[in-house]
């Protein structure tokens, strides 16, 4: 039987940190290790991670996402790698569907359905795929549940709100990239995982609950400056000089729409700020571009997808105005 490691980051949500180790508890399949990686918490963290008996490791200071979980992928014993937010709510066989799921379709990892907590009626998220313009798109999120997420499919980029991974994936790919510490670095480990032709599969029997950025509350100002500064060192870091300049038209449409996006809820200021410093943090991603071919491809078709389901399901405001003004690649 395969032996599965659960990776949880936290912060200063102890009621949430309970919720999740109990959840896990339930599962039809638990995961034989538990890992909590207790992100500088001034709260009753550690005491409910010591109540549950797992693994627990104490960073003195909040280092962020990233870092949190490369830390526990350290300390992982299994052959599986479950991540987890916090703030995810299972079904009973969340975790035994998602894995014989990917044992099934011989994927190297795996993620399942999310629904609003609030409304479970409504999608929160399934796969990612991203933009030329380094926006990705959280397929069906706030959309209706329905049909087009209830088909099992082989997925690229997969939300690391909830996603199992075998542990084969982080020794071809690496690590999360820290220098993003939250947000946006597991749209850069999926374009990793494109380049280095890994696969996963979207599993839609796996439902969960997310109640969605309570750690930094709902479109807060971190959360937008570091959205907003992240999509521009996912650029910085992929594409070469070539395909900045092919790319410069999507980019440049794809940058101002999401200033914009952030401008209607009031993070104008923050989201031109991240841009600002993504910009003057640049030059240190640069070594790590990578030959245009690949990149240009893995984007161009991921931005198809976004196109052809957007299509189907109706347009939402930025992808309307993204595509009229752009050329699909």
């Amino acid at each position: 039987m395969a032996i599965i490691s659960a990776i949880v980051p936290t912060w200063n949500r102890a009621d949430l940190l309970k919720s999740i180790l109990t959840n896990l508890g339930a599962q039809t399949r638990p995961p034989d290790q538990v890992i909590v990686v207790d992100n500088g918490s001034t709260d009753a963290t550690q005491l409910i991670a010591r109540e549950f008996h797992v693994d627990l490791i104490v960073f003195p200071e909040n280092r962020g996402f990233a870092a949190a979980v490369n830390e526990g992928i350290k300390r992982a014993k299994g052959e599986w790698l479950l991540i987890l937010n916090n703030d995810v709510v299972l079904e009973p066989e969340w975790l035994e569907r998602l894995l014989a799921s990917a044992e099934e379709e011989n994927a190297a990892f795996a993620a399942g359905k999310l629904l609003r907590l609030d409304d479970v009626n409504t999608i929160d998220g399934s796969w990612d795929l991203v933009s030329r313009a380094a926006y990705a798109w959280r397929c069906g999120y706030d959309r209706p549940d329905g049909a087009v997420w209830s088909v099992r499919r082989k997925i690229s980029l997969a939300p690391m709100t909830a996603a199992l991974f075998h542990r084969r994936v982080f020794e071809k790919v690496g690590l999360l990239e820290t220098r993003f510490e939250s947000y946006y670095e597991d749209v850069d480990f999926g374009v990793r995982c494109v380049l280095a032709g890994v696969e996963g599969v979207y599993e839609p029997g796996a439902v969960a609950m997310h109640m969605g950025k309570t750690t930094w509350g709902k479109r807060s100002r971190r959360i937008m400056f570091l959205t907003a500064r992240n999509q521009v060192l996912l650029l910085a870091k992929h594409y070469p000089a070539e395909t900045l300049r092919r790319f410069a038209w999507p980019i440049l449409v794809g940058q101002i729409l999401a200033v914009l996006a952030a401008a209607k809820h009031g993070h104008l200021f923050t989201a031109l700020r991240g841009k600002w410093e993504g910009l003057r943090q640049w030059s240190r991603f640069r070594n790590e571009v990578k030959p245009k071919g690949a990149i240009e491809a893995a984007f161009s078709e991921s931005e198809h997808e976004i196109r052809r389901l957007q299509k189907q399901i109706g347009f939402d405001l930025y992808w309307r105005f993204y595509f009229g003004l752009v050329r699909s690649g």
